[in-house]
């Protein structure tokens, strides 16, 4: 199966992180299935890291170089996921979370997701937990 990550699995991913939780540890682990890290989520914790926000204090390169060094694959932002967007029910507000859904329905990648919130929207989303 073909996965993405949002930024927080990403970052617990990256970090071995207590957070992330078996399941998550275990699809991302598992060599038949391919994961995919979005342009977006470095993006995110750039803005977040400059803002001085405790739960992204990564430097954005280094998380980048963890993250393809492991084998995960890069996902460009396309016009297309961001105009996929406004077809998107207004249940989350974070603009980062909505890009990232708005790609992985465009994409026919499952998202992984440690966020309820995330997980309401319909379509290829999975809550690891």
């Amino acid at each position: 199966m073909k996965f993405l990550l949002d930024t927080h699995l990403l970052i617990w991913a990256v970090t071995e992180d207590r957070r992330l939780s078996v399941r998550a540890l275990n699809l991302i682990t598992d060599t038949r299935n391919e994961i995919f890290f979005s342009v977006l989520s470095l993006w995110e914790i750039a803005i977040k890291r400059g803002q001085n926000r405790a739960d992204f204090l990564y430097e954005p390169r280094a998380v980048r170089r963890a993250l393809l060094d492991n084998g995960y694959q890069e996902l460009p932002i396309l016009s297309q996921h961001v105009v996929d967007i406004d077809s998107l029910p207004p249940i989350h507000k974070d603009p980062f979370d909505r890009l990232l859904i708005a790609q992985a329905m465009a994409e026919g990648i499952t998202l992984l997701t440690a966020d309820a919130t995330v997980a309401q929207y319909s379509g290829p989303i999975q809550l690891v937990r």
